[in-house]
């Protein structure tokens, strides 16, 4: 039950949002999840500041998920987003900031899990 959320400064078309989307189902694997129900959000345009100065190019992104992963799990998919989001997007890995939120109860279709 994964989510992971994007906010970008960056305008993005619909065509690159779904390569995103795509490239973040493949990637959630990395947390032991599998795309099925993942969700995502993208939130493009979106005003950022970093040390009090606006980002021209810059990410926050959030990934929520049913239970935990291993530290190094979080490590290997910050680096994967980070470089996810310099490929398509041109940001730099130092104006993507990646937060984890492991969840106790998650729920879904009328009920938690």
């Amino acid at each position: 039950m994964p989510f992971i959320d994007s906010k970008i400064t960056v305008p993005v078309n619909a065509e690159l949002k779904e390569e995103l989307k795509s490239e973040m189902g493949k990637l959630i694997s990395t947390l032991g999840k599998s795309e099925t129900y993942l969700m995502v959000g993208i939130e493009d345009a979106y005003d950022l500041w970093l040390g009090g100065k606006k980002l021209e190019k810059g990410a926050y992104v959030s990934v929520s998920l049913y239970g935990n992963a291993p530290s190094d799990s979080y490590d290997k998919l910050t680096g994967q987003i980070c470089n996810l989001f310099a490929d398509k997007l041109g940001i730099p890995g130092d104006a993507v900031y990646v937060t984890y939120h492991p969840v106790a109860d998650w729920g879904w279709n009328g009920r938690n899990f």
